[in-house]
């Protein structure tokens, strides 16, 4: 029987503007600088993500890859049943690393899995054995392409000089925002990118273990086409403690609210896999688009399971901010797809050369869990 689900083809994807390099090379500029200059800027005496600056806790996980799968989610890695030692980095999606109060609701999970076979695609960095997710706590983004990315990019990082100066500035962030700070014309005015990222200011402020994290964007998965998400598992969600999140309590709260959590109990999140069902209402190009579940559900395939530990030591707050993620630290079954995810392969990398470099720590991806947490 023929599958309902769309193949993939390089088709899928639009073929990159005539301009798409030199955009590029404008945002990998602003980020370079955004990142020299953090180190003096963020408070922290070192250099921070231009994305998800600050992370709120290490977690040791492992991944058990489920048996018995249809055979249109057993694709990639998700075609070998097994288990695999795992890292966790659960994080703010701000650039920046004050207060949570200051950085907004967007959180994300970084995983990385250990002891997968084949080749990543990153050219530099082939065989480390190594798969990373970079998710967040939204079915949506918002920026669909590197132009977009350009304006986004300069509002985010100036995002607590517009909200410091109340609604006046709040309203000056959101006309430059649909507007694309005066470079769009009106019948190209940002409005389906703002209204994603209102989906994504609006998640509630909840332990970071209690959110739902998506892929910003389409992925392959083996002949397929998906989006990918971990959910919390329903029972290990229905154990947490330390559920809602006050910002206005304390300086740091997500942060103490994990740790809590994790030394008190073990968690659990299901993987789960949306295949493409219909390319028109579940595009590949636009990230503000939410794939209807009614046309294909997610389905379960593999679980990460995180045993009750102790994540207090900032020696491992240190060891976190040395590691690497990025959505194109995959197998080629696995490729990010569509032009911002494509963008992120080269400002993710140009990003955590230049971080590393000034925070004098070596880049070196790692070859088990417990090389970084013993």
């Amino acid at each position: 029987m023929p599958s309902r689900f769309i193949r993939y083809s390089p088709d899928v994807e639009t073929v990159a503007s005539p301009d798409s390099d030199e955009m590029l090379r404008t945002v990998i500029g602003k980020t370079e600088r955004f990142i020299a200059e953090s180190v003096e800027a963020e408070g922290t005496g070192l250099a921070v993500r231009d994305a998800h600056a600050k992370g709120y806790g290490l977690v040791r996980g492992e991944v058990e890859i489920l048996a018995d799968l249809p055979a249109e989610y057993a694709q990639g890695i998700y075609a070998t049943p097994g288990r695999h030692d795992a890292l966790v980095r659960f994080s703010n999606g701000s650039p920046h690393a004050g207060a949570d109060a200051s950085l907004g609701r967007a959180t994300g999970l970084a995983l990385k899995m250990f002891g997968i076979q084949g080749p990543t695609l990153l050219e530099d960095e082939p065989d480390t054995g190594t798969f990373d997710y970079a998710l967040i706590n939204a079915p949506v983004f918002f920026c669909n392409t590197v132009k977009h990315y350009l304006f986004i990019q300069e509002l985010f990082l100036d995002a607590p000089k517009y909200f410091a100066q109340g609604a006046p500035g709040r309203h000056r962030f959101y006309r430059e925002f649909v507007t694309g700070k005066g470079t769009l014309a009106e019948e190209e005015w940002a409005w389906d990118e703002f209204l994603a990222f209102l989906t994504v200011a609006a998640r509630p402020l909840v332990n970071v273990l209690l959110s739902t994290y998506w892929t910003m964007g389409a992925v392959r998965h083996g002949d397929y086409i998906a989006k990918v998400r971990l959910a919390p598992d329903p029972s290990s969600a229905a154990a947490v403690v330390h559920r809602a999140i006050d910002v206005t309590s304390a300086e740091e709260v997500f942060r103490p609210a994990l740790v809590a959590e994790m030394r008190d109990r073990p968690f659990a999140f299901d993987i789960q896999v949306q295949l493409c069902a219909d390319l028109d209402r579940m595009p590949v190009e636009d990230l503000t688009v939410e794939w209807p579940e009614r046309l294909s559900p997610f389905v379960t395939v593999a679980r990460l399971r995180l045993p009750q530990q102790d994540i207090s030591d900032e020696e491992a707050l240190r060891k976190m901010d040395a590691l690497s993620f990025t959505p194109w630290r995959v197998t080629a079954e696995h490729a990010p797809l569509g032009d911002i995810m494509r963008a992120r392969k080269d400002v993710y990398r140009r990003s955590s050369l230049q971080r590393h470099q000034l925070n004098q720590q070596e880049r070196q991806e790692p070859r088990s869990a417990d090389e970084v947490l013993p």
